[in-house]
């Protein structure tokens, strides 16, 4: 399966019900939150002939302050009026003491978080009544009090809470450039039958690091990564791109997510050669 996120760029063109390549839609939850005009208006026609995930980034799963229960009920609502197959959020914090910033701040990676952001996550799945996807994020800075990194972390987020990984192959990426480590190892680390979707989105280099702003179309060193990775996640998993600046037309992006349609392809291909190969 296949999708892009649903941005409003493309409402005229998608209103149209064109046939196209896409499978699936990504929405940002809070856009569609708690709302009734002409957004959830389009996003209930698409829904209609497409399958969508609600991915948020306004949870703030990693504060140390409580979940907002106001805030989960506006989603369940929209969950329940929508029936998205993944739910998801990021594992970042973004809201304090009443403070809202715009932008996922990382959390220190150490035994006192991990306490605090496996309560939130089995608070949510209880309120939601469902498995939720918890992100990977891009980051710029890193914790002194950290005991551990990101891909160990997460992997005890889900030991701890039944949680799966939404994995972003490209903030990966440019996580790896920035703090120097190995990608492959960290996707090595996450367990593969925790993995329910993929993100893929572009980078821009800023001379010194890499800066995640999905405004490029994905760099050729992810899509290897991507590559790489295939024999390290789940057959058949939910597969997106992300393109929130400079968003183009939407042939560019079905374009797009036609490389990571080829890709997945080469390899089922490659997988049957060896299953169809004579035993000597």
């Amino acid at each position: 399966m296949f999708g892009v996120g649903l941005r409003r760029e493309h409402y005229p063109y998608l209103t149209e019900k064109p046939i196209t390549d896409i499978d699936w839609f990504e929405v940002i939850s809070e856009n569609y939150m708690n709302t009734e005009g002409r957004p959830i208006s389009v996003l209930e026609s698409i829904r209609k002939d497409y399958p969508i995930t609600c991915h948020g980034v306004g949870m703030s799963l990693g504060s140390s302050n409580e979940i907002d229960p106001n805030y989960l009920k506006d989603l369940k609502a929209l969950i329940d009026r929508l029936d998205p197959f993944l739910v998801s959020d990021h594992l970042a914090w973004n809201h304090w003491n009443g403070i809202k910033l715009h932008e996922l701040i990382p959390v220190p990676y150490h035994e006192e978080s991990l306490k605090i952001i496996a309560n939130h996550i089995d608070y949510v799945q209880n309120e939601l009544q469902r498995q939720i996807a918890v992100e990977n994020i891009s980051a710029y800075f890193n914790y002194t009090t950290s005991t551990m990194n990101e891909s160990e972390f997460l992997s005890l987020l889900v030991q701890q809470t039944g949680c799966s990984i939404l994995l972003d192959i490209n903030n990966i990426y440019v996580n790896a450039k920035n703090f120097h480590f190995n990608p492959v190892d960290f996707i090595k680390t996450i367990p593969k039958e925790s993995i329910a979707q993929v993100h893929l989105a572009g980078f821009t280099d800023m001379g010194t690091y890499l800066f995640d702003t999905h405004a490029e179309p994905v760099h050729q060193e992810v899509w290897n990564l991507f590559e790489t990775s295939l024999e390290l996640i789940p057959e058949n998993i939910p597969i997106m791109i992300e393109w929130d600046e400079n968003v183009p037309e939407f042939h560019k992006l079905e374009a797009e997510l036609n490389k990571a349609r080829q890709i997945m392809n080469k390899r089922d291909k490659n997988e049957t050669r060896k299953i169809t190969k004579p035993v000597l």
